[in-house]
């Protein structure tokens, strides 16, 4: 007897293997030849620039900066910014969802170039795959041109993608992680969200605790010179190029008229109230945003080719973070929600330990992490760093202060910050993690500023999270490994099954490291 689908079931494992096998064969074409971009220079005009050059010329030669904790702030600075643009609008991601927020961005992008605004979107294939028809139709407008980095041949389908990936790991391994949004060659956000309802706050589930800056100044040409090596790097495809039927101003129509109702869908959502509660966001609107300046900054990205590099050379950010570490003194306080050190890692913090300095890591709970795998790696390296003075947070599920101004009845929160405070006088916010696949196999980029505010700032933030609300504190006793919020403590991984415990650690037995 048939199947509903009309396969035997017997020829289901046939038939999938069939059409993996297919996908295996799927190639790219040969990248059309094309001209070189690049950024359109510094608005002059528009509300941005009237807002960002007096502050520039009373800070000849700095640049400003701001930290945007907030996941609503966020939301706003990137709306608002898109709706007074004025010449220009580029944007790389990593993820793009087709949530709520995402949708008003994507809308946000679109009346842009209804107005003339010239709109860049670069942006990872692997979430963005999933995604090809609204980017193609996006891709229709005149104004607007979406790119994809190391894309998949197939355009649809879950057995293709997979097929893909199974037969062409190597390529497609290599993934671009850096996220960037660009005003006007004005202003820039630069940090570690995505774009999506869990990065701003606007989720009913699980939140990131996540971090950016806003930057204004000097520091934002580079920014662009960064995003157009990307974005003329044969690293990427345009979509028009994989997907030319679906670049069509009928499907633009259609998607015009998915993206007005993303605007209905906030006037009923609860996220309209999170927005109107956080003062941040009105400080946006009234033109109150205060950025602190300095002439002491390095921003870095990583070659869009990375993968063709030697091993010990391709990660430019590590480049530049590593010198500041071996030269902390007294304190270094680490955020980091995939943390897998290593031993070189784990010896270098260790042995500032040892001079006399104190390092603090905050990272997230095997309860709190999305990615159990990169677990199994950091807690390997665990014992080794407590038994070494290194003083270890892990972030709570659950925390209570992040619910100030996200989601009412949010379930869940995970930390997805990277970043760093060094002796109280220099911090990095960026995109990259402190684990392998950051260093040696995706694209990263990152901000390091030497301010004492933006410490202080970054510091409040991290003794907030490692509070007892937020965090547990993992300790080594004679016993062996404990975790404490000051009210309760545990003897193994609080707050998950044994079942997960028991998946992590056999994970954990795997010759997977270089891959997490």
């Amino acid at each position: 007897m048939l199947s509903n689908s009309g396969v035997q079931p017997m020829q289901r494992p046939i038939a999938l293997l069939l059409a993996m096998l297919v996908a295996s064969c799927a190639s790219l074409p040969q990248r059309a030849e094309l001209p070189e971009e690049f950024a359109l220079p510094p608005a002059v005009k528009g509300s941005i620039a009237e807002r960002v050059e007096p502050a520039e010329a009373r800070h000849a030669g700095q640049s400003g900066f701001k930290l945007v904790s907030t996941g609503s702030e966020a939301y706003a600075l990137r709306a608002f910014s898109a709706g007074a643009a004025q010449y220009s609008l580029d944007i790389q991601t990593y993820i793009w969802h087709a949530d709520l927020t995402g949708k008003l961005l994507a809308r946000h992008a679109l009346t842009a170039a209804d107005r003339g605004v010239r709109v860049r979107i670069l942006v990872d294939d692997l979430d963005a795959r999933a995604k090809s028809s609204g980017f193609a139709a996006l891709d229709a407008h005149p104004d607007i041109e979406v790119r994809l980095y190391n894309p998949f041949a197939s355009r649809s389908g879950g057995v293709r993608k997979a097929g893909e990936m199974g037969f062409g790991f190597k390529r497609l391994n290599h993934r671009m992680h850096n996220k960037s949004w660009i005003v006007d060659n004005r202003i820039a956000l630069v940090g570690g969200r995505n774009l999506g309802d869990e990065y701003f706050g606007a989720s009913e589930a699980t939140n990131f605790v996540d971090l950016d800056l806003l930057m204004a100044g000097p520091v934002v040409p580079q920014v662009s010179a960064s995003f157009d090596r990307f974005w003329n790097s044969p690293s990427n495809y345009p979509i028009a190029q994989l997907d030319p039927s679906g670049t069509d101003v009928a499907a633009l129509n259609r998607l015009r008229t998915a993206l007005d109702q993303s605007v209905e869908a906030l006037e009923t959502s609860p996220y309209k109230e999170v927005l109107s509660e956080n003062p941040a966001v009105q400080a946006i609107l009234d033109d109150e945003t205060r950025l602190q300046w300095t002439a002491n900054w390095t921003f870095v990205s990583d070659d869009p080719l990375k993968a063709r590099l030697e091993p010990g050379q391709r990660s430019a950010v590590l480049a530049v973070l590593l010198p500041v570490v071996q030269t902390v003194r007294n304190d270094l306080r680490l955020i980091s929600p995939y943390f897998v050190p290593g031993k070189q890692g784990t010896s270098t913090l260790v042995g500032l330990v040892d001079r006399g300095a104190q390092v603090q890591i905050l990272t997230n709970s095997l309860a709190a992490n999305d990615v159990a795998a990169v677990h199994a790696g950091y807690r390997k390296y665990r014992p080794a760093l407590l038994e070494g003075g290194v003083q270890v947070w892990e972030l709570k599920p659950d925390g209570e202060r992040r619910g100030g101004y996200s989601m009412a009845g949010s379930s869940g929160s995970s930390l997805h910050t990277k970043a760093a405070i060094f002796d109280d006088r220099q911090i990095f916010v960026g995109s990259y993690n402190l684990d392998p696949r950051s260093t040696s196999l995706n694209c990263e980029q990152g901000v390091l500023v030497s301010d004492s505010t933006l410490a202080s700032e970054l510091t409040r933030l991290f003794v907030a999270e490692t509070g007892g609300d937020e965090s547990w504190r993992v300790s080594e006793t004679p016993a062996g490994l404990e975790w404490s919020d000051g009210t309760r403590t545990w003897d193994r991984d609080p707050e998950v099954p044994a079942s997960k415990r028991f998946m992590t650690w056999l994970i954990g037995l795997l010759p997977v490291e270089a891959q997490l």
